[in-house]
């Protein structure tokens, strides 16, 4: 939830996020300090998995209505989560994928467990996808823009 108010807390009165979370113990947290920081009413959120949630977005018709999409979550579904993200996203969108350097291990071929071989992979996905322009920022643990064309 810390990233969702930091965004809210950044939107216009009248901006909206949509936020997923797996987590209601989690999120209930997160939704005392929306209401605390006077954002709550910014923010609908929606519990369950992600890909079924991004995918219920998009069986009602939530394409290309999204300014922006910010993946962090299960790191084995990013390439899912991106590709729903895609669609949702309009034209001229940001789409902003967390976690991209995975502690260095994207890069060390000794690494081959399943979050970071898919987070390797998807760098390279997005790093080649004509559907965007793209940059990565090495700060935190990597975060990868990538405007949709």
């Amino acid at each position: 939830g810390y990233s969702c108010l930091v965004m809210a807390l950044a939107l216009p009165d009248n901006g909206q996020i949509v936020t997923c979370d797996i987590s209601e113990e989690f999120t209930g947290i997160a939704c005392r300090f929306w209401q605390e920081a006077g954002v709550a009413d910014k923010i609908e959120l929606r519990i369950g998995l992600a890909e079924e949630t991004l995918n219920d977005a998009l069986n009602n018709g939530e394409a290309g209505t999204f300014d922006m999409a910010f993946i962090d979550a299960d790191k084995a579904n990013y390439d899912a989560y991106y590709e729903r993200c895609m669609t949702l996203v309009r034209t001229g969108g940001v789409l902003a994928i967390d976690n991209v350097l995975w502690h260095g291990a994207v890069v060390d071929d000794a690494r081959q467990d399943e979050d970071t071989v898919s987070i390797r992979a998807l760098n390279l996905k997005v790093h080649g996808d004509p559907r965007v322009d793209m940059n990565l920022l090495p700060i935190g643990d990597g975060l990868t823009l990538a405007v949709k064309r």
